[in-house]
């Protein structure tokens, strides 16, 4: 009897792995233009290899068994701490309505950052560039630790340009900023999404855990006139790699200075609209400071936030893969807290296998 049994639970031990990481993900997500690059844990195509007696024509089928909705969750009470203490018990998940059923829940705390900086350099913010890159400095010493953490700078302009890749040494990335000049149009759109499939395959710790939590901080006015991608593609393009948009804006437009120890906003103009929605699509946080110093401590909130999260799964009762936006409301038993995560996910279609035909 153990020599039957024996390869069924190879098989078994060989899947669970991938399907905890989530990979596969049939129908929720489309697949990101170029594959993440395979880590030392086992991914989810190891099956498919081991086993060569399945058929092509099967797999579609297989990526469906596994499909999963994955988030990340901040809980906080009234007064702006952070609660960790929670259990799958106490969250409630509704997808357009629907309650849906915890898969997988796990307390994430003090994970290894990945960092994606977006830097708008285009002429619109001429103005304001030196407050773009004294706030990019201030939160990379705010939020970015020394071997543990790593972030990338990607400016944008005409078009998005990696500036620094990937880099936990701060000197780096710090120089790279102070050389940038603002001159082009502005393509925020295009830069978000390709920053985000950057942040799909980031550099791994080299510990047995290989966890990280991905973050994207956009650093601009919110204008956009040269992207080839729609704001809707780029916040795809977020909840697919799985991050949390922070904005900080640079629009000063509706401020009060009468008093300049208490400034003010008394609109959004359409530029803070924009980063405003990228971050609430996200789960992430926008900000609207006036001086870099009015920062400060919202940075150290950010860090903070970013260690005290909770990964949460399941796999949805609606598999219809129409292209159709699919919202996510969380909701905790405990009365005065607040939850801020994904709202939603696009149905997209699975690709098509090798043999089939448009």
């Amino acid at each position: 009897m153990l020599g039957v049994n024996r390869p069924r639970f190879l098989f078994a031990l060989a899947l669970w792995p991938a399907l905890w990481c989530g990979v596969a993900r049939a129908q929720q997500t489309a697949p990101p233009a170029n594959p993440p690059r395979q880590a030392t844990t086992p991914s989810a195509a190891e099956p498919a290899q081991q086993d060569q007696s399945v058929p092509q024509q099967q797999q579609p089928t297989i990526r469906a068994s596994t499909t999963l909705v994955r988030m990340v969750a901040t809980v906080m009470d009234r007064h702006r701490s952070f609660i960790t203490d929670l259990d799958r018990k106490d969250f409630k998940i509704l997808e357009d309505g629907q309650p849906q059923d915890i898969q997988y829940f796990v307390r994430e705390t003090d994970l290894p950052l990945r960092i994606g900086l977006l830097l708008d350099t285009s002429n619109s913010i001429r103005p304001r560039l030196q407050f773009e890159q004294d706030a990019a400095v201030d939160f990379l010493s705010n939020v970015v630790r020394r071997s543990k953490d790593m972030a990338f700078l990607m400016t944008f302009d005409n078009e998005p340009e990696v500036i620094q890749d990937w880099t936990g040494d701060l000197s780096y990335l710090v120089d790279a900023i102070h050389k940038q000049r603002a001159g082009g149009g502005t393509a925020l759109n295009d830069a978000i999404y390709l920053a985000s499939q950057k942040l799909l395959t980031p550099p791994l710790p080299d510990s047995v855990d290989k966890d990280v939590r991905r973050v994207l901080v956009v650093i601009s006015d919110g204008d956009d006139n040269l992207s080839d991608h729609a704001p809707s593609e780029a916040v795809d393009a977020a909840l697919r790699s799985e991050i949390a948009i922070y904005a900080i804006s640079t629009n000063t437009q509706w401020v009060a200075i009468d008093d300049e120890s208490n400034p003010q906003k008394y609109h959004l103009d359409p530029g803070d609209k924009v980063l405003q929605q990228f971050a609430d699509q996200s789960g992430g946080r926008v900000f609207f400071p006036y001086r870099v110093d009015d920062l400060a401590q919202s940075f150290l909130d950010i860090g903070n936030e970013l260690r005290s999260q909770y990964f949460i799964a399941y796999s949805p009762t609606n598999t219809a893969a129409n292209g159709k936006f699919h919202r996510i409301d969380v909701e905790v038993d405990r009365k005065g807290l607040v939850v801020r995560t994904r709202k939603g996910y696009f149905a997209s279609a699975p690709p098509a296998s090798a043999g089939s035909s448009k």
